[in-house]
């Protein structure tokens, strides 16, 4: 099983908008691609943070569905939209495979 995970930085005075972001951008994954991403905040640290997850089978299924992901003119959209509820450069991701 592999786990991907990415985080970003909140940019100021977006909490609302970035949550709401968050939603709509797992609702559309979830619908056109059939990835359920599961979305969080943390609750030490650094609490201007959020987060999104998801489990595929291996890595070939990730690398099938993030290809199409990523390649969805529609997606690309929204994240370009959604960008401004975010400090540039803090997008993290992780790839693990669970054992």
């Amino acid at each position: 099983m592999i786990a991907f995970y990415r985080n970003a930085a909140i940019a100021p005075g977006k909490v609302g908008s970035a949550v709401a972001f968050a939603q709509q951008i797992a609702a559309y994954i979830k619908d056109k691609h059939g990835v359920d991403l599961s979305i969080a905040m943390p609750v030490a640290g650094n609490p201007n943070r959020i987060g999104w997850a998801a489990r595929y089978e291996n890595l070939a299924v990730f690398e099938a569905k993030w290809t199409a992901i990523t390649s969805d003119s529609r997606y690309k959209e929204l994240a370009a939209k959604g960008s401004e509820n975010f400090i540039a450069g803090t997008i993290h991701d992780e790839i693990w495979r669970t054992l």
